[in-house]
């Protein structure tokens, strides 16, 4: 299922404002050098192993550059791929092609490349229960599309921003004087702005979340930074009251034994901050 905040509108505003950006007041190379009613194809070739995603962003933007652009799909979002894979071909205006090419790669090479990360980590829990979320440490004005690419992928997203749920991390904590203030004054500045919004709080010892615990309210514990012996025992002091999640440095290497604690979430900001791109091209083709 597509996540609630991609709809038409936001898709369209995105690839309005990319094109803006890359296209300025025209695509003169092509205009220069291809005459305008030249008709052409070109195929989406994979240059590397991997899952796929952004298919369906591609089929968006070459609409938006040219609406007469015939897209045949040929691999899905979410499909493996190895290299000399078609994930697509599309024929029309030579001119239209070239100037929705690097948009199109663009997405498609971040995209994916986040997809895969994320498809191997939740590989590496599979069996624990535990769910793999991203975080807010995404490309700004480029967030939307690598969350999709997460849940393409077979992660989950976190909060989309800062207005959908309130986290209460360390800094929030400790500039507003511990655990139980920081909750307290959350809850109490919920019920005057008539907000309905899920309450986590970020702990760093047994001690922050027995706090935690103690003043209550909330919706989810995260435990930040914690060996997983630690982790575990915490899991346990929670004993299924509040949602928990783990976060802090996690990775490959790490996150099964992360899962295994009963963790319910472990969110991982190298999802979008830390893949690599997958390697793709658009080339012409007789």
């Amino acid at each position: 299922m597509k996540p609630t905040y991609l709809t038409e509108q936001s898709i369209s505003a995105f690839i309005a404002s990319a094109l803006a950006e890359d296209v300025g007041d025209g695509d003169h190379s092509s205009l220069a050098a291809i005459p305008a009613d030249a008709q052409n194809q070109a195929r989406l070739l994979i240059k590397g192993d991997g899952i796929l995603a952004g298919v369906e962003l591609a089929t968006y933007i070459f609409r938006a550059v040219d609406p007469n652009l015939q897209v045949a799909v040929l691999l899905q979002d979410g499909s493996p791929v190895k290299y000399g894979d078609i994930g697509l071909t599309v024929k029309g205006r030579a001119q239209s092609i070239l100037t929705a090419e690097r948009l199109v790669l663009n997405c498609m090479q971040r995209m994916s490349g986040i997809a895969t990360y994320t498809h191997s980590l939740v590989q590496l829990i599979a069996g624990t229960g535990a769910k793999l979320l991203d975080t807010r440490k995404t490309t700004p004005n480029f967030r939307m599309m690598e969350k999709w690419a997460v849940v393409i992928g077979g992660g989950y997203n976190h909060r989309f921003g800062l207005y959908d749920m309130v986290m209460l991390k360390d800094n929030h904590v400790d500039y507003a004087g511990g655990i139980r203030e920081a909750i307290t004054a959350t809850q109490r500045y919920l019920r005057e702005k008539g907000k309905n919004l899920q309450i986590e709080v970020e702990t760093r010892n047994l001690e922050e979340v027995r706090e935690a615990l103690e003043t209550g309210g909330i919706h989810r514990i995260m435990l930040d930074n914690m060996a997983p012996a630690l982790m575990r025992e915490a899991v346990q002091l929670i004993g299924g009251r509040y949602e928990t999640e783990a976060s802090g440095g996690i990775t490959a290497e790490t996150i099964r034994a992360v899962a295994e604690t009963g963790v319910d979430y472990i969110s991982v900001g190298a999802l979008t901050h830390s893949s690599t791109s997958l390697d793709i091209s658009l080339k012409a083709y007789k």
